[in-house]
């Protein structure tokens, strides 16, 4: 079971209030419903291939609507995943139940929703968890990043959902695609945010974790990137001053040095494959303190020497 799909088996156990009963509704057909005209009159549909979200459906149908007629089948996709598809259908009282629920098409849009459906704070919440019923998903906190969308064809319902989310300080942002247009949120602190509105409370304890054990691990991830750069560059740079010493040793034989670069010379020789500060740590052990500065000044000198030597000035 994918991470978006945990959240709607605990979001379709919420009981709610009516006002946020009809919200919710209202929300689940905007997002996947269908008013088709048949020879017996118009019949408003769902659909999903969740069962536990039809079955939410048709619940919330019979809750708040006792004498419309309703009814649900299951038909095989013919697609390659061969999944069942479940329609729940409003077949009696039609207008009504499309009239109560906003989800007519309407000159003033779905605007009208915050006149009618939507007056009570609770409800836009509501509201929000019947879109991401239908047709919400957020990407698994551990394989992924983070990402939450909403996706509707309808580009006026986009907009109402992303003011929605806005009003609850969530930083949607609207995109077109061939799909359909999604209505996304990038930023992990605002998604934790989202599943507590709609009342996600086991999920997001369950995000929250993931995030944090994610950060952790790439904050592990990081610091082990820099040290294994830096033992790179340590390991580099000491090799190069080893080929220098040689060199001026090979050339001029081991007099050519002065004492105090003769000493860290052989410090470097000893200790092929150590930092400057392991270094200077020796000298100062073995009575000839040193700081890696000056260890650093030293090896400048040779390799200056090193250079002139070589020619390459």
């Amino acid at each position: 079971m994918s991470f978006a799909a945990h959240i709607k088996k605990e979001l379709v156990g919420i009981d709610s209030k009516p006002c946020c009963q009809l919200a919710e509704l209202s929300a689940l057909f905007k997002m996947n419903g269908t008013m088709s005209l048949t020879s017996s009159g118009p019949i408003l549909s769902f659909d999903t291939e969740n069962a536990a979200i039809a079955r939410r459906v048709l619940t919330l149908l019979k809750q708040n609507f006792p004498d419309v007629q309703t009814s649900i089948l299951a038909r095989k996709k013919k697609n390659l995943k061969k999944n069942n598809t479940y329609v729940v259908k409003v077949i009696s009282h039609v207008l009504t139940v499309a009239n109560q629920l906003q989800v007519m098409p309407s000159d003033t849009g779905d605007f009208s929703l915050f006149e009618t459906l939507l007056i009570k704070n609770c409800c836009p919440r509501a509201y929000l968890r019947g879109a991401f019923l239908a047709g919400g998903s957020i990407n698994n906190p551990e394989t992924s990043s983070y990402h939450f969308e909403l996706t509707t064809s309808d580009p006026e319902h986009a907009r109402t959902l992303q003011l929605i989310l806005n009003d609850l300080d969530l930083n949607a942002r609207v995109l077109a695609r061939k799909k359909g247009q999604i209505c996304y949120i990038k930023e992990a602190e605002k998604i934790g945010d989202f599943l507590r509105a709609v009342g996600a409370v086991g999920s997001v304890l369950n995000f929250e974790d993931m995030r944090i054990i994610r950060d952790i691990r790439n904050s592990d991830n990081r610091l082990n990137n820099c040290e294994i750069a830096n033992e790179t560059k340590t390991l580099t740079a000491a090799d190069q001053q080893v080929q220098d010493i040689e060199f001026i040793r090979r050339q001029k034989g081991t007099d050519f040095l002065n004492d105090k670069l003769s000493y860290v010379a052989n410090l470097r020789l000893e200790f092929p494959e150590e930092n400057l500060a392991y270094l200077a740590e020796i000298a100062t052990e073995r009575g000839n303190p040193l700081t890696k500065s000056g260890i650093n000044h030293r090896m400048r000198n040779i390799k200056k020497m090193a250079t002139e030597l070589r020619g390459e000035r």
